[in-house]
């Protein structure tokens, strides 16, 4: 199967959105569609961008996506990239994609000088924790709170 891993264009935000949907019902998450486009190009296509995001293309659809943002660790006092959301559409497992999104931000890091490469899953998503594993991440068993404001 063909595809290219590419930066997100305007044009796809529509899509991106749908995507994100996808990917909150495979992950059993609440998500709400309405606004997002706009906010996401805010977010995505201003001059200082909190976001950064990538597409699988398939040359007739949007296989999947991933995002991410660059943050700093008090511990390692050095910048790491967090990768926020990465889904493929079911047609588009197991077929070696992950492994080169991987490749892809491997090298977003290392160009940003980033210290590691940091991301969560929901722990019933062990086809996921199968292939971190494989590709040779660690994982660290900690719980995410969130506070609504």
């Amino acid at each position: 199967m063909d595809y290219i891993i590419r930066k997100l264009e305007e044009k796809d935000l529509a899509t991106l959105v749908e995507l994100c949907q996808n990917h909150a019902d495979y992950e059993q998450a609440t998500y709400k569609s309405i606004g997002k486009e706009k906010q996401l190009k805010n977010a995505i296509f201003s001059q200082n961008p909190k976001l950064y995001c990538y597409v699988i293309d398939s040359g007739t659809e949007l296989a999947g996506y991933f995002s991410f943002t660059f943050d700093f660790s008090t511990w390692d006092a050095q910048t790491f990239l967090y990768l926020d959301c990465l889904y493929l559409e079911p047609n588009f497992r197991g077929i070696k994609i992950g492994e080169q999104v991987f490749e892809k931000l491997k090298q977003i890091g290392q160009e940003n000088n980033c210290v590691n490469i940091q991301w969560q899953t929901p722990n019933f998503n062990e086809r996921a924790i199968k292939f971190y594993n494989k590709i040779g991440a660690v994982g660290k068993d900690k719980r995410r709170f969130f506070i609504d404001l």
